[in-house]
């Protein structure tokens, strides 16, 4: 699904639309746009010479890449690149009484109730007519809000000179005005020598407080499939997967059938099935960013469900000794987890606000809540800007500072360390005396043994089970013909079964867990069945010294 030639793809095109200068101006290109003016000047400099790469032998030093007119050799640009425009309408804010005289028009920020539908401009061409859409590409999460399809599009022409009129015939006309929120520039690559397909698009957004914020996706994909022989080699493989997947899918049903409320109670159980959720899903503009978008949301689900299929070797290697006490330290703490986890994020967010108010307004780490929580997390790790928290504030900027490192960093994390390795300990010393948990691979080699034990009809020891079964009845009987009170073999068996659901509940190596924390009411069972051994072993005792009596006389 990935290869290296993605990465080398996306890298030579952002380095042709995004780090390209304008002529004249080394520091302006795509990432440092930041007004309408320097908007213009990209889409008649960089862009426009890099769409239209016959002009490249007379302009070599506009790129500043080596060899730079290889690209569109190797290259080819799909159909005609699409420019598309989202406006909000006017009145979408409310200016503030004292100041209605002084400013008559009032655009707010992008949303789809806000959006302006009606058509604006020369009224001409679709480029001043609002238009719906007709894909059904996911709507675009940018900045500053969630963009959806349509709006004032126009596509470029295949001439160079045509389209160059174009943009200086938008620009003069106003075509961006007080209400454009965002512009988008859609365009697909395709490079033939490593079948790969480069679908760019290129985001200016404009914020209701002024300026421009541009941002940029490279999608890489490989969207011919199959091609090489290696690919065919990967068709059979995938269609060996979902082989596998059909069998293992009629397992877990069947598992669930017979198991039915207690399957669910495995943690593996319901890693199994996560895993089958996410496995169950030339003059015209070439629209490819719908196909390049699902196509990147199938690659996540495959990322994360191989995940989660490493993850799930933990459940076969139980077998080692190290794995199986990692396992048991990390389902016994759980608890402790939970609870030091609800105190920590108390005060992690906590944090998280007080510096979103105190620097939100200054320092880029701290401009929303989401940032202030992730710039926390790097100051965790070590990744801070302290200069920055201290020029914000110069007096609460080192005291939220220190008092986050004191709190978190030595208190907290080494609570979490301190529990860690306080369950460890105890997982070690139940080892120690022999309780640990069953392993999942002795299980598998010991029902595969009894399978084919059945397969060559050979069941000697499920017969022994049953002589063995047959034989427990049987003492019943026996200790009747010697002539036992019948009150004491019934009391006898009681205790026996007493004795053997005590000892498979709390000693048994088939529980996968061995942390059974104890009720009041299995307390007070177990306090009974002491009692009940103590008055065994006093009547054993009184029996006993009956006997040794009876010796002594004789």
């Amino acid at each position: 699904m990935v290869n290296p030639h993605m990465y080398y793809l996306n890298k030579v095109m952002s380095s042709l639309f995004l780090d390209t200068s304008v002529p004249g101006e080394e520091r302006t290109n795509f990432k440092s746009i930041r007004s309408i003016t320097d908007f213009w000047k990209f889409m008649e400099g960089p862009l426009l010479e890099g769409l239209y790469w016959d002009s490249w032998y007379n302009n070599q030093q506009l790129y500043n890449l080596k060899n730079s007119s290889r690209i569109y050799y190797e290259n080819i640009l799909l159909g005609v690149p699409r420019v598309r425009q989202l406006k909000v309408r006017n009145n979408t804010c409310k200016v503030y009484s004292s100041f209605q005289s002084l400013m008559s028009e009032c655009y707010g920020k992008y949303t789809s109730a806000n959006e302006d539908l009606s058509n604006f401009g020369l009224q001409i061409n679709t480029e001043w007519r609002y238009s719906t859409s007709n894909t059904n590409s996911p709507w675009h999460w940018g900045f500053l809000g969630v963009y959806r399809n349509g709006g004032y599009i126009f596509t470029l022409s295949k001439s160079k000179s045509e389209t160059k009129n174009k943009f200086i015939d938008l620009r003069l006309n106003s075509w961006i005005t007080r209400g454009t929120r965002v512009i988008f520039i859609d365009f697909s690559l395709y490079n033939a020598n490593v079948n790969l397909f480069c679908i760019i698009r290129l985001v200016a957004e404009f914020p209701a407080t002024g300026g421009i914020l541009t941002s940029w996706q490279f999608y890489s994909v490989k969207l011919l499939r199959y091609v090489s022989y290696y690919d065919y080699f990967i068709a059979s493989c995938e269609i060996t997967f979902c082989i596998f997947l059909f069998v293992f899918t009629t397992q877990e049903v069947k598992k669930i059938k017979e198991f039915k409320s207690a399957y669910f109670k495995s943690i593996w159980n319901w890693l199994e099935l996560l895993l089958l959720l996410l496995l169950e899903s030339t003059e015209q503009y070439s629209d490819f960013y719908f196909l390049a978008c699902w196509h990147i949301y199938y690659n996540n689900i495959i990322a994360i469900t191989i995940f989660f299929a490493w993850i799930k070797i933990f459940k076969f290697i139980s077998f080692n000794k190290t794995m199986s006490q990692l396992s048991s330290t990390l389902s016994r703490c759980i608890k402790d987890i939970v609870g030091f986890a609800i105190m920590f994020f108390i005060i992690f967010f906590a944090y998280a606000q007080l510096g979103f108010l105190i620097f939100g307004s200054q320092v880029d780490d701290f401009s929303t809540f989401q940032n202030s929580i992730f710039a926390q997390f790097r100051i965790v790790l070590g990744d801070f800007n302290f200069a920055g928290i201290q020029q914000a504030n110069p007096i609460l900027g080192p005291i939220y500072f220190i008092t986050f490192i004191f709190f978190v960093f030595f208190v907290l994390l080494n609570m979490f360390l301190a529990i860690i390795n306080d369950t460890y300990s105890e997982v070690k010393a139940d080892y120690s005396i022999g309780r640990r948990p069953d392993f999942e691979l002795g299980k598998m080699i010991q029902q595969s043994y009894k399978n084919v034990l059945e397969k060559f009809r050979l069941k000697k020891a499920r017969k022994d089970e049953d002589k063995k079964t047959k034989g427990s009845g049987d003492l019943a009987e026996q200790a009747r013909r010697e002539g036992f009170d019948e009150n004491e073999i019934q009391k006898s068996e009681q205790m026996k079964k007493w004795k053997e659901r005590l000892e498979k509940k709390y000693y048994s190596t088939e529980i996968q867990d061995d942390y059974q924390p104890v009720t009041q009411e299995e307390f007070r069972e177990l306090f009974l069945y002491a009692v009940e051994l103590e008055k065994e072993l006093h009547y054993i005792n009184l029996k006993l010294n009956q006997v040794m009596r009876k010796v002594s006389a004789l």
